[in-house]
């Protein structure tokens, strides 16, 4: 008995479809887009300087007699065991004759202080920067401070203000977590500015006074 034609198709079909599968290639859903992660902005108070954080992390308060600010990733541990993140005015405006400290002078006198609180004190990279156009250096550094029994690294980027005053940003962390923090650090790096001082309020610029247009002269009268 010979298969009807429908039959016959059917089993064409049949064979034909693992065939045309396999050399179908299986279609690619477009890559999902990278949302911005959400960041918050802080400005010291009278025009001091700005800086970017991520929005999931938290303002621990002042430090520096107001001159300075903390904030910190949430974490589970005691504070004191905190990784951290301090921005701030360290030495003021120079006044009168006073000799202003230079930046070498305050790297000096970073790792003096940190050399006396704590034990194995090792200095890891010290690098000229430049933040917000202005000179900078950096000195990372590892020890172990007494006072928490704990090891810490310390990337702190010392900036030189326009009237030689000196601001710090300073990330410090466990060794284990500097990995994760460091392109966090790099963040408020690279937000941190000094904004423009705008001028007094009531204050105008002077328009440079137009000369007066000399007349021309009349033609002479035709004979």
């Amino acid at each position: 008995m010979r298969p009807s034609l429908r039959v016959v198709i059917l089993l064409v079909l049949a064979l034909s479809l693992p065939a045309v599968a396999a050399g179908q290639k299986p279609s690619t859903a477009p890559a999902p887009l990278h949302k911005p992660i959400p960041r918050k902005r802080y400005c010291q108070p009278n025009g001091g300087f700005c800086f970017k954080y991520p929005g999931s992390w938290t303002m621990l308060g002042a430090v520096y007699d107001g001159d300075g600010v903390v904030v910190a990733p949430p974490q589970k541990l005691d504070k004191a065991l905190w990784d951290e993140i301090t921005v701030a005015l360290i030495t003021p405006l120079s006044e009168g004759d006073e000799e202003p400290v230079s930046l070498d002078v305050m790297i000096e006198q970073a790792s003096k202080s940190m050399r006396e609180g704590g034990q194995a004190f090792e200095t890891l990279q010290r690098q000229q920067r430049t933040v917000d156009h202005k000179p900078a250096q950096m000195l990372k550094v590892r020890y172990h401070e007494k006072a928490t029994d704990r090891d810490w690294v310390e990337e702190i980027v010392f900036i030189q203000g326009p009237d030689r005053e000196i601001y710090s940003v300073a990330l410090k962390c466990s060794p284990e977590n500097l990995a994760r923090l460091e392109p966090v650090f790099a963040g408020v790096l690279d937000s941190w500015v000094l904004p423009e001082p705008e001028p007094p309020a009531g204050e105008e610029e002077e328009e440079t006074p137009k000369q007066p247009t000399p007349p021309s002269k009349a033609p002479p009268p035709s004979h």
